[in-house]
């Protein structure tokens, strides 16, 4: 080793009896740089091929707790949108040695290759950007290095540009262009886009400002992040001029005919000194009823060091607050980037006002009473889903939602399709009817699938399912919808005699049943045939004209009749047939057949009859089609389908076929089978009970290694989507389990999912669920009123979106991204089935 100069080894001792802590980055085992304060990622998160640009990957800055920065990357668009081409990713190489990170991005499309090249640098990082090859002519002023700002951790707050000063706007501002769509860059997957008003037009943002140093928000030290650049303009973008869901983007553009190293940015963000993470304090927000298990877990900092004790505080009718119950904490350990501890106050079983006290914390306060679970559900069922009867105009007091969306009906997808939310027409119709040919009596009955307004097939095979189970197992009577289907007419907050759920349950089948008598199978989806449309905010009813597309007109022309117009706006059914989807269908329509009997005769008979046949020919097609390739539904939908006929015929032979296949599933994958099988009990003998109790012991034995799992005992999803759903049918299976087996599944176990919607979770303890009786529920949502940072009352959000390698994020106010804010007709309506098996069990 060599000897240090006196100089460096006086400097070295100096910065190590210093009293603040060295900020430098450092790469660390994780695969990203890191000081305390600032996570730097560079592709950790790679860009999806489905939905191209989710706005969750690339070069991604966590500062002080918050992904404020992402999208690092070379793009082809100054303001990229969701569908906008993203580069592939086939190599990364992490180097500790160099504590840099080299990626290839390629965009095939092109033939166009570049290294992106993430080196520690001090308080920030060196990103430089190599070409081995010039840029092709085709991307040339098009191609630049991208990066991408949460518009809602900036807006309010200032920016210099060389020394300029401005501020960031809080709604969408800065000037545009107009160009022929000859001149943009063909990066759209093939759908027609902004020229699909017909103006042949498209929209470029100019960049708000431009310059070699760029300081955001040197006021906020949480968010204050500089950028520099030695060999390239830089440019600022307002991603919202073309898109509510854009971000500001920060970008130069490539140099034309150079190779090497074309680009060099440096990136400081900043980092507080000897920042530590406020104590995030899990509880229910909803509150507790007295006799319940009470846990919060408390999220620490790693750096932060665990108090011995917390205390609850309850507030008398005076306003004051006194200390009722102090308890040691009990330090569970690390999961992921946190530490966590754990703070039993079940003891405390006084109705009354509460909150927690940790160190200087405090948290808002909560209830304890036996009513805390009573309304859980009901702004779901009053509010949410209502609103997403599609066909239908929905009013609420002195608003209207939605009018009557697509009275002209639904058109043959062409073969050969694809389609922008990964649907597509294969190579033909699978029907009797012509391509663009309007198919007749689809505009009728059915949910929007999500956030936007189309009817996924299969969702709305899941919801019915939903309904229908939620009205046999626990005859929910409750009456707060106006629905009158000859009228096509909605009011909440109405009650016109007949339970809510019977008409969600007719309202959902009369679309399915003429899917299936008029296409003869069931479509994939009812949607959008252009992407201008599909990505449509606002009142669903104006998202076509209501008249059928008449080729023979111009553009915009109405025909003289007023039946017809020139407008290419048209929804399109999307036909191609799909057996296991077909399956489904059946044991949705054996099930539904018997809940509408005595309510609506007719659409009962008629839905046993398609459920019989679909049964017949599904059957058929999947025998020629292996098992692999029937997809993840095609099992299950067997066991549920059959289950369902017997149950509606009581015919020996789907019974026996449904424990024909049962076992084996359940040994295959216990916990996805499991609620099916609970589900069966009332309807079989107690042999099939006690051969089901060796598998609701092993579940009790999946719930004990959830404890050691993480800290809050329920299966955390790590994928794309958040784990909400999942949580939710956890939370069912627990609740249906112990209620046939008490013995072994015991009652305390039913709490943990209801905990963790309610609050009890990482990154924010806010409820998940909209508007329901909790102290803080999220505020925004991803729901079809998003650009009005907004949400609809009784929507579940998915949840914690975990982003690699160990980041968990629930955005509260930034509602666009849906993996994490997204309520969806399936998980709604699911959480509809664990609501009442909960509330059930609670009573």
């Amino acid at each position: 080793m060599k000897r240090l100069p006196f100089y460096s080894l006086f400097m070295l001792l100096l910065a190590a009896c210093s009293s603040e802590p060295n900020q430098d980055l450092v790469l660390n085992d994780l695969g990203y740089f890191e000081t305390q304060g600032v996570n730097v990622l560079a592709y950790s998160n790679l860009f999806n091929g489905g939905f191209n640009d989710e706005k969750n990957a690339g070069i991604e800055i966590i500062q002080h707790g918050v992904r404020n920065v992402q999208g690092g990357a070379v793009r082809l668009s100054n303001t990229p949108e969701q569908w906008d081409l993203v580069p592939e990713i086939p190599s990364r190489t992490v180097d500790s040695v160099t504590n840099s990170i080299e990626t290839v991005l390629r965009y095939k499309d092109y033939d166009f290759e570049s290294r992106v090249v993430v080196s520690a640098k001090g308080k920030g990082v060196e990103i430089s950007v190599y070409l081995d090859k010039p840029l092709p002519k085709a991307v040339e002023g098009s191609a630049g290095f991208n990066l991408e700002f949460l518009p809602s951790k900036y807006w309010g707050k200032t920016y210099m540009v060389d020394g300029r000063i401005n501020r960031f706007s809080r709604y969408v501002a800065g000037k545009s262009i107009v160009r022929p769509n000859s001149e943009k860059l063909k990066q759209y997957k093939g759908y027609v886009t902004y020229d699909d008003r017909g103006t042949g037009k498209f929209i470029d943002p100019l960049p708000l400002e431009t310059g070699r140093s760029m300081l955001f928000a040197p006021e906020d030290p949480e968010h204050k992040v500089k950028i520099t650049s030695n060999d390239a303009d830089i440019m600022l973008f307002d991603g919202r001029m073309l898109a509510q869901n854009g971000w500001f983007v920060v970008r130069s553009l490539l140099p034309a005919e150079k190779t090497g190293k074309v680009l060099t940015w440096t990136v400081e963000p900043n980092a507080i000194p000897g920042w530590i993470r406020e104590p995030n304090i899990g509880f229910s927000q909803v509150g507790y009823i007295p006799s319940q298990p009470k846990v919060s877990v408390i999220e620490l900092d790693k750096n932060d060091k665990p108090l011995q004790k917390a205390s609850i505080y309850k507030v008398d009718e005076d306003g004051n607050s006194n200390e009722v119950f102090s308890n040691d904490l009990a330090l569970w350990g690390d999961y992921y980037k946190y530490r966590y501890a754990k703070f039993d106050f079940s003891s405390v079983k006084t109705p009354g006002i509460y909150y927690i006290q940790y160190g200087n914390f405090k948290t808002n306060n909560f209830i304890i009473e036996n009513n805390v679970y009573d309304w859980m559900t009901d702004a779901t069922s009053d509010v949410w889903v209502p609103i997403h009867m599609n066909h239908m105009f929905v009013s609420e007091a002195y608003r209207v939602w939605h009018g009557e969306p697509f009275k002209e009906g639904y058109l043959q997808a062409p073969p050969n399709t694809d389609h922008f939310d990964l649907h597509g027409q294969g190579p033909t119709t699978d029907t009797k009817y012509k391509p663009l040919e309007t198919i007749p009596g689809l505009n009728i009955g059915g949910f929007f699938d999500a956030g936007d307004f189309d009817i996924e097939t299969g969702s709305n095979i899941s919801v019915v399912e939903n309904f229908v189970q939620a009205w046999e197992y626990f005859k929910p009577l409750r009456d707060q919808t106006f629905v009158d289907e000859k009228q096509r007419y909605v009011e909440l907050h109405r009650s016109d005699g007949t339970p809510d759920i019977l008409q969600f349950i007719e309202h959902g089948t009369m679309n399915l049943v003429a899917q299936a008598e008029i296409i003869g199978h069931m479509a994939q989806t009812l949607s959008n045939s252009v992407l201008h449309n599909y990505n449509h905010l606002g009142d669903a009813a104006s998202i076509t004209d209501g008249l059928p597309y008449n080729p023979k007109l111009e553009p915009y022309e109405v025909a003289l009749d007023g039946k017809s117009s020139g407008v290419k706006d048209d929804m399109w059914a999307f036909t191609s047939r799909n057996p296991s989807l077909d399956l489904r269908a059946a044991a949705m329509f054996a099930a539904t057949s018997r809940a509408l009997k005595g309510y609506n005769d007719n659409l009962s008979a008629r839905a046993l009859k398609q459920s019989k046949r679909l049964l017949k020919e599904s059957t058929e097609l999947l025998a020629n089609i292996p098992e692999d390739k029937r997809g993840r539904w095609g099992r299950s939908a067997d066991i549920s389908t059959n289950l369902q006929l017997f149950i509606s015929t009581e015919e020996q032979q789907y019974i026996d076929k449904f424990q024909e296949l049962l076992w084996s599933a359940l040994d295959d994958n216990l916990s996805h089978n499991l609620l099916i099988a609970l589900q069966a009990i009332p309807h079989l003998d107690k042999t099939y009970k006690e051969k089901l109790r060796p598998y609701i012991v092993k579940y009790k034995e999946n719930l004990e290694e959830l404890e050691n799992d993480n800290p809050y005992g329920v299966p955390i999803g790590l994928g794309n989507w958040a784990g909400g759903g999942s949580i939710i049918s956890f939370g069912t299976t627990i609740c249906f389990a112990n209620s046939h087996f008490p013995e072994i599944i015991d009652k305390s176990q039913i709490y943990k999912a209801a905990n963790w919607l309610f609050g009890c979770h990482p990154y924010h303890n806010y409820s998940l669920v909209a508007a329901v009786g909790a102290a803080r529920p999220k505020a925004v949502f991803y729901g079809n009123n998003r650009a009005d940072f907004s949400f609809i009352p009784g929507n579940v959000a998915p949840g914690l979106l975990f982003r690699k390698p160990d980041h968990f994020e629930n955005y509260d106010d930034w509602p666009f991204l849906w993996g994490q804010n997204e309520g969806t007709i399936n998980g709604n309506t699911r959480y509809l089935i664990f609501g009442s098996a909960f509330k059930d069990l609670v009573k």
